[in-house]
């Protein structure tokens, strides 16, 4: 608590304005990749998963899959682009 205050004090005493601009652009970017992060483990989890439950059906698993992971990896791009514009 005693540095929050400490720093609460140093804030207060800024004369000039804090640009937080760069701090939001690099949490839109690190908020934007960890969703697909954790969605391009979930797909490629369950792709290997159902292939190893049902063989015969790799063909047709691992190209939805990798529909899957291009939608996904979309998201992450968009949230890159995002970062730039804000």
């Amino acid at each position: 608590m005693e540095i929050l205050a400490a720093v609460a004090t140093i804030l207060a005493q800024a004369t000039e304005p804090i640009d937080v601009a760069p701090i939001g652009k690099g949490l839109v970017f690190g908020l934007a990749a960890i969703g697909p992060g954790i969605g391009i483990g979930i797909i490629f989890g369950k792709a290997i998963e159902a292939i190893a439950r049902q063989p015969e059906a790799r063909g047709m698993v691992t190209t939805t899959m990798y529909i899957g992971f291009a939608l996904v990896e979309a998201l992450a791009l968009f949230g890159f682009v995002l970062s730039f514009i804000l």
